[in-house]
């Protein structure tokens, strides 16, 4: 009695929020409004007081700008928390901000999409970040699981599902049934070392320093994995590496697909070693759904049907794949208890 009473009145209490905790952005989802915050993950911190300065958008647009005591930094590398004091400063502000748009007296729940196969004490630091941040109760998501969710993939039923979730910092690869994860793969490649490729490409061939937005405008304007006949082209400017001046040079989409074709072989390669040991019944429900991209990285022109040609399975561009893992976590709040399976059991791992 006292369970039902106490769960009908802590939501006229209390917040839910889901957050896509990723390298690149996050993502916040409120309960009742969808998402609300879509910003950089990116925290400018001033070294001489030890005061965070911005965050979020505004932070990022001081990246390779500061002068020598302001520091612009991602406190996530990989997906993982690798500043924690600053991460918690980012969770804060983005908490914060969400409560203001929906003002209750207690903390939010919040739920936190984590990349699949992190360590336990990877999912202790989100955890602590986000409970000293300001959430009363903390629920952890793998990031496939959620995105299959928010894409509404019937990954309850007994039937195989194949989600490839591109990031900034991490690429998951995760087949899913009977609500849960059957085999997965977790790559420490994705939208960040196409951004790193391409400014290293640029480097070695025109012996240009770009820095690493630079690069990021590059690959989201004009890169592309298949050659779609008319040639796309962009103006970059950049640091000379031999006099030192100011330099600009003409970028092709063939100068980026060569720029950054090892790494979209090797995340094809990998998604075919997921499929190598997937059960057979399953791959046959694949190959007849086919494999769906979601995250930013599914935004790369021609990156399914290039991806489709080598593994001749269909290979499907998620609806507004950016938000799916947010809406995923958003699915999960409507009926925590239906989908606590799904979370990942930290106290007791841990314990």
């Amino acid at each position: 009695m006292f369970e039902q009473i106490t769960k009908k009145i802590l939501p006229l209490l209390s917040n839910d929020i889901g957050i896509d905790l990723g390298t690149a952005n996050t993502l916040v989802y409120l309960r009742g409004k969808g998402i609300v915050i879509m910003e950089p993950s990116v925290v400018s911190v001033n070294q001489k007081t030890g005061q965070v300065v911005a965050v979020g958008a505004e932070a990022k647009e001081m990246l390779g700008r500061t002068p020598g005591h302001l520091v612009a930094i991602r406190p996530l590398v990989d997906g993982v928390v690798s500043d924690f004091e600053a991460t918690e400063e980012m969770l804060a502000y983005f908490i914060n901000r969400a409560q203001a748009l929906h003002k209750k007296t207690l903390g939010p729940r919040a739920v936190i999409g984590v990349p699949s196969g992190i360590t336990n004490v990877e999912i202790r630091a989100v955890k602590d970040a986000a409970e000293n941040a300001g959430a009363r109760e903390v629920f952890i998501v793998e990031q496939p699981v959620a995105a299959a969710l928010g894409i509404r993939m019937p990954i309850r039923e007994a039937i195989g599902n194949m989600i490839v979730d591109i990031g900034g910092g991490t690429t998951d690869i995760a087949v899913l049934s009977l609500g849960g994860i059957v085999r997965s793969k977790n790559l420490r490649v994705a939208g960040d070392k196409l951004n790193r490729d391409i400014a290293s490409y640029v480097r070695s061939e025109f012996k240009i320093l770009i820095g690493e937005k630079t690069a990021e405008e590059v690959k989201i304007t004009i890169g592309a994995v298949i050659g779609e006949g008319i040639p796309l082209e962009m103006v970059v400017c950049g640091r000379d590496l031999i006099t030192g001046l100011p330099r600009e040079v003409v970028l092709t989409d063939s100068d980026v697909r060569e720029a950054i074709s090892q790494t979209i072989d090797v995340l094809i390669e990998s998604v075919r070693e997921v499929l190598e040991t997937t059960p057979p019944e399953i791959l046959g429900d694949i190959m007849r759904s086919g494999i769906v991209l979601s995250g930013g990285g599914a935004l790369l022109k021609g990156l399914g049907r290039l991806m489709s040609e080598w593994l001749k399975i269909p290979v499907v561009i998620a609806e507004d794949p950016l938000t799916s893992v947010a809406r995923g976590t958003g699915v999960i709040l409507e009926n925590i208890d239906l989908y606590r399976d799904m979370l990942i059991e930290y106290e007791d791992d841990l314990a």
